[in-house]
């Protein structure tokens, strides 16, 4: 793991050298551009003022940073399937967003930024709502394949992307793992980010408005929360339990009863906030692909420090934010995750 610093040529050429005896295919490279866009102002995250003295605090976590910097957000469709577990990079994600991909599996949009893994996966398809969220964030969204129209979907949204099925297995940027069986052993290897971006023509540097945090590590006003379980299937089983733990004051998370660890460095994960959104999922397809409203807003929780609040979620230019009626609500600094639940989907928080 390491702060997010591109790398310099010279360690790139040695990571394409050791690639080069294994790699029988070069990267072809994209044409596809897009019109940057100025970084907005998000309503119910700080005011003016506040925002032009917070240059020296990462935007998506609240947390200090060593030293004043504006490169990009990395976002990665990760697998979350039960042969994908346990993932790699997870544990230095700032954010993540577990929604249904298809079927009952949820699939996770991990965002980083104040620290970058070595190793991040396995990675998996795009879909609409995942590279929506990516791109409120002005992130360079990668994923690994998508139907065509999806694909199309993508390059009409502008975002920055690159796709793993045009880097597959090329030793540099995505590299299988020979431990697991296709489609959950592809990883983004991000040694190889700084000339992905470059042969994109993509800027390193963007401006990336800060998500709204309490001072001091002020808490929500709420009730307790020890245990908060979400179940998205009990056949099959897709069971979610953030689980506090005092010692750090953070939330353990567990998969299906089992605790979730880095498969990288064997941490466990462990987030400062938990937010869960109930929204509306209709199945479009045979395969269970759903479309799922992120814009119209609705009821949700908030969870952190041992405490829940039940809140209202808006959509505010893209970013999914909370709200106690009309008055924003705050994260504390520290990691997120985000849990986008169907309406039905059984809740369970014990105190």
């Amino acid at each position: 793991m390491r702060k997010l610093t591109f790398l310099s040529v010279t360690v790139l050429t040695l990571v394409l050298l050791s690639a080069c005896a294994s790699v029988g295919k070069g990267m072809e490279k994209e044409q596809e551009t897009t019109v940057e866009q100025e970084p907005k102002e998000i309503e119910g995250s700080q005011d003016k003022e506040q925002q032009q003295t917070d240059d020296n605090i990462y935007p998506l976590t609240g947390q200090a940073m060593d030293e004043v910097s504006h490169h990009r957000v990395i976002g990665v469709m990760v697998n979350n399937h039960t042969k994908a577990r346990p993932q790699s990079g997870l544990s230095q994600a700032d954010i993540v967003y577990e929604v249904l991909a298809e079927g009952q599996i949820t699939r996770f949009l991990a965002l980083f930024h104040s620290r970058i893994p070595d190793t991040i996966g396995p990675v998996r398809s795009a879909r609409p709502y995942y590279f929506e969220i990516a791109s409120a964030f002005n992130s360079v969204y990668f994923y690994h394949g998508a139907a065509t129209a999806i694909n199309r979907q993508i390059a009409a949204n502008g975002i920055h992307y690159l796709d793993g099925s045009m880097y597959d297995n090329n030793g540099w940027l995505f590299q299988r793992s020979s431990e697991r069986s296709a489609p959950h052993n592809s990883y983004l290897i991000t040694a190889g980010l700084d000339q992905a971006l470059t042969n994109k023509e993509y800027p390193r540097d963007h401006e990336i408005a800060p998500l709204p945090f309490s001072k001091e590590n002020q808490v929500i006003n709420g009730t307790d929360a020890k245990d908060v379980t979400i179940t998205y299937s009990g056949h099959p089983e897709e069971v979610v339990t953030f689980t506090y733990d005092e010692a750090s004051g953070q939330y353990l998370r567990s998969s299906d009863g089992k605790p979730s660890f880095d498969a990288a460095n064997e941490e466990r994960l462990a987030v400062d906030n938990v937010m869960i959104v109930e929204a509306e999922h209709q199945i479009i397809d045979s395969k269970g692909r759903r479309d799922i409203d992120l814009t119209s807003g609705g009821k949700g929780y908030l969870i952190q420090k041992g405490k829940v609040k039940e809140i209202t979620w808006k959509n505010i230019d893209g970013r999914i934010l909370p709200f106690d009626n009309e008055e924003p609500l705050s994260f504390v600094p520290g990691q997120t995750w985000v849990n986008i639940t169907p309406k039905n989907a059984a809740i369970t928080i014990n105190d």
